[in-house]
């Protein structure tokens, strides 16, 4: 993770007393966070909790009861048509699946967005655009591979990459580790890390995987019966003094076993 991050004091994403129910079932009931510029938070809690409708709301594809969500200072759920479309745009969403198209070369997959969204480039720009991406992500070799010759961490990582060709101010990561061996969990995490650091960009990490959360994070938080404990560090949330935090550590690294 990187240490400057905290130093930079533009908060990119405000969140205030969200609140979110799906009939009785409350999900979200008082979430408030600020996160600043270049700042990774992971955001930990047991399935169900909350945490993917969190992100969902950030972006825009859900709404809140109550409460506000400002994202690079605008009111999301306030935003209409091509307010909303634009604002999206410096949002990158990296899918727990990949999301990428089967019929599609790793090229292809990668030129949708751009080509959808910015339809003057050039074709020699848009290659250069994807060429740049994939070795950022250092999988330059698969560009005209289909996704179902690559392995599970290579699908995730052109998934950053296509999400990365729209240079997005603020990236989302859903379960970025899920499925994959820890070898590959390490490539992942650093990609993660690289990703803020060279492109500036803020995270959301939402994640089951406490060495995920360590790896990558500057401020880590858990939801709990709809709130998030105070953000810390990773060390800071997991103390003996917080039995949330304590069941969760525990059950990742000692009932596991």
């Amino acid at each position: 993770m990187d240490e400057s991050a905290t130093n930079n004091n533009d908060t990119v994403i405000s969140i205030k007393d969200l609140k979110k129910s799906f009939d009785t079932n409350i999900v979200l009931n008082g979430i408030d966070i600020d996160i600043l510029k270049g700042e990774n938070l992971a955001v930990l809690g047991r399935s169900g909790s909350g945490k993917s409708v969190l992100i969902k709301i950030i972006s825009g594809l859900l709404k809140p009861d109550s409460g506000t969500v400002k994202v690079l200072g605008q009111e999301v759920d306030k935003l209409r048509g091509k307010a909303l479309q634009a604002l999206r745009l410096k949002i990158g969403f990296s899918f727990q699946s990949s999301a990428l198209y089967d019929s599609m070369t790793v090229r292809e997959n990668l030129a949708f967005p751009l080509v959808r969204n910015k339809r003057n480039l050039k074709t020699k720009e848009v290659n250069e655009a994807i060429e740049s991406v994939l070795n950022d992500v250092d999988l330059l070799q698969t560009i005209n591979q289909m996704p179902a010759e690559l392995s599970g961490g290579q699908r995730k990582r052109i998934g950053i990459a296509r999400t990365l060709i729209m240079k997005p101010e603020i990236m989302l990561y859903d379960e970025p580790t899920s499925g994959l061996d820890p070898l590959t969990c390490i490539d992942i995490n650093t990609l993660i890390v690289k990703v803020q650091q060279q492109y500036n960009a803020s995270s959301i990490i939402i994640t089951h995987d406490l060495t995920c959360a360590k790896a990558t994070a500057d401020k880590v938080t858990m939801i709990v019966d709809g709130r998030f404990l105070t953000p810390g560090s990773f060390n800071e949330i997991f103390n003996e003094k917080n039995t949330n935090a304590k069941s969760f550590y525990d059950y990742n690294f000692i009932n596991d076993k």
